[in-house]
């Protein structure tokens, strides 16, 4: 596998003709977007005025209004699409390749629901699951797939009316060890103690009716940042080596992203919640800043190192 300075090489040196086409070519669609959204406001408004005049019914703005948004989003993928097309074969796809070349990548599907819900990480199921961007294959014999995932949990409120909440958006990667683990390790960040304090927070955490027994850690640093829930404690040491914790302490440092991890059955899961279609480039930013390819490089990079790490410490957990 490169390491993550060979591939920010790749990213400017060999990608860069693509970019630059993709470049010229996103400044053109940002510009069209900008013209049609603005015919488009324009002809909306006046049929909602002209409707309005005709009845004078309140309700006609309200349903107006959820038209509007309803088919500009619409119109918004239909004038995008073909650039998210072009942007994932021309950028995307060589960049999974020169990643390891024993991956592949298929952009109109995702990691399995049940694998998701089998993670958890997450104490709700979504009643609602879709993504896309799917990589799978093995590296040193270990297999690994992820995805973006985009998860939502249904819920009705006073009236009786659906809403739906976003339980999870970012990207999801599954790895497959051959081994199973005793019991379920699972690793969050540690929002109780930076919201509440080191006392009340490790008491809200302790009692966590949703999770299994609280393992504290011996590195502080790493205490700070995350919580650790597990059913067999020893084992969850052994799982979480200095190394791994090292590795995820400084991705956690360089990125404003949580990330979340378990180790369930053979597998280990690892959710990383950017809030957003990760692979998906933005159409009103230049695709030449380098935070853009640095944040796709390093989470790319990250799954990839930490199933490295893991597979080095398989001899370990031969001898739990």
């Amino acid at each position: 596998m490169k390491t993550q300075s060979e591939l920010i090489d790749f990213y400017y040196k060999k990608l860069h003709p693509s970019l630059t086409r993709l470049e010229k070519r996103r400044k053109q669609l940002s510009q069209r977007i900008i013209t049609v959204a603005l015919i488009y406001t324009l002809i909306s408004f006046f049929i909602a005025y002209s409707l309005f005049k005709i009845s004078y019914d309140s309700n006609i703005i309200i349903f107006g209004g959820f038209i509007y948004v309803t088919g500009g989003g619409l119109l918004y993928r239909y004038l995008i699409k073909d650039y998210i097309a072009a942007f994932k074969e021309s950028v995307i796809a060589p960049l999974i390749t020169a990643l390891d070349k024993n991956l592949t990548y298929l952009p109109d599907t995702h990691v399995p629901h049940h694998l998701f819900t089998g993670s958890k990480i997450f104490t709700q199921h979504p009643d609602k699951l879709e993504g896309n961007d799917y990589v799978h294959g093995k590296i040193d014999d270990v297999n690994i797939q992820f995805s973006d995932i985009y998860a939502q949990t249904k819920h009705k409120d006073n009236r009786g009316k659906t809403h739906y909440q976003t339980l999870f958006q970012g990207l999801f990667i599954v790895a497959d060890f051959h081994k199973n683990f005793k019991g379920s390790t699972i690793v969050l960040p540690d929002s109780a103690q930076k919201t509440f304090g080191n006392l009340v927070g490790h008491w809200l955490q302790s009692h966590n009716i949703n999770r299994g027994e609280l393992v504290k850690m011996d590195d502080v640093a790493f205490e700070k940042k995350f919580v650790v829930y597990a059913d067999d404690q020893i084992e969850a040491r052994y799982i979480l080596s200095n190394d791994l914790m090292q590795k995820l302490l400084t991705f956690q440092e360089h990125s404003k992203y949580p990330v979340s991890l378990s180790f369930v059955g053979g597998n280990i899961f690892l959710a990383i919640d950017y809030n957003k279609d990760l692979f998906e480039p933005s159409i009103f930013h230049s695709l030449l800043k380098y935070k853009i390819a640095l944040e796709y490089i390093s989470t790319l990079h990250l799954a990839i190192s930490i199933v490295e790490e893991l597979k080095l410490n398989q001899k370990l957990w031969s001898k739990l």
